[in-house]
């Protein structure tokens, strides 16, 4: 059965991005909570940077769970890219990707690589991005599957990177990476910019839909933009999906507002 989350953020140097929630853990996992949630994706600036003790009190007190954890601020905060044409700092992005999987694999929460795929450019061909990018997801998907979860790899548009951006160069991808426990994420708001129809797309990828970022085609919660949900709810459930649909969406016109109107999207189309 497919879940119900909603994103936080933790970042401060991300504010204004396309999270619901911004006001630390407690307000999210009680709204959350209160509106019928089932999960909570966590953005946070360090694996370090999340104090445990309050997490695991939240999530005894609701009944929530972790629904993934991001380590997009190793792109906004830290500069790390898994494809600098730096060594060392190609590292320093591995090893900040491996403390969020080891932030979120007790919680049974899969780490998304997005924004920390990089760049191609005049120093660095695609090629040889796509070949460090590969190496690192690898070793990254083999080091999640300690946990019993996969890593998972967002394809993002055109406008934010130059490397994966559509799910058909998702798919591609995964067959350069030596690990079977790397998924994709189907971001909607990306996928809408990038694939010619989002419903057979996910059709396409099947079992290697790992996450799925639940938002319309202007970035705000499901149902203010023009994207038609019917179509990608059925490709979902023809998959079997029976991960989270999580709202990585602009708090408009508010985070409750937001919310709330993912919430009832979610029920329209996944009960």
């Amino acid at each position: 059965m497919i879940r119900s989350a909603v994103t936080v953020s933790l970042v401060e140097e991300a504010r204004g991005g396309p999270f619901v929630f911004w006001d630390g853990l407690a307000d999210a996992f009680r709204s959350a909570e209160q509106l019928g949630f089932d999960a909570v994706e966590i953005f946070a600036p360090a694996a370090d940077a999340v104090d445990r003790a309050e997490l695991n009190t939240l999530l005894d007190e609701t009944g929530l769970c972790v629904a993934a954890v991001g380590t997009g601020a190793g792109m906004v905060k830290h500069g790390l890219s898994l494809t600098d044409a730096d060594a060392s700092q190609r590292q320093l992005a591995r090893d900040f990707v491996r403390s969020i999987i080891d932030f979120g694999g007790p919680y049974q929460a899969p780490a998304i690589i997005g924004s920390m795929q990089g760049r191609w450019n005049a120093t660095v061909s695609r090629e040889q991005a796509l070949q460090w990018l590969a190496e690192a997801c690898g070793e990254l998907g083999t080091h999640a599957a300690q946990y019993g979860v996969p890593l998972i790899c967002e394809p993002i548009n055109r406008y934010e990177t130059n490397l994966v951006r559509s799910f058909s160069e998702g798919l591609t991808f995964l067959e350069q990476v030596a690990s079977e426990d790397v998924k994709l994420l189907a971001d909607l708001f990306h996928m809408n910019i990038e694939d010619v129809d989002v419903a057979a797309s996910i059709r396409a990828a099947g079992e290697r839909v790992g996450h799925v970022h639940f938002v319309d085609s202007n970035r705000r919660p499901a149902g203010c933009g023009h994207l038609d949900f019917g179509p990608i709810a059925a490709s979902l459930k023809a998959i079997q999906y029976d991960g989270f649909a999580s709202a990585e969406a602009l708090p408009f016109p508010n985070s409750q507002a937001a919310a709330e109107q993912t919430m009832t999207a979610f029920r329209k189309y996944f009960r």
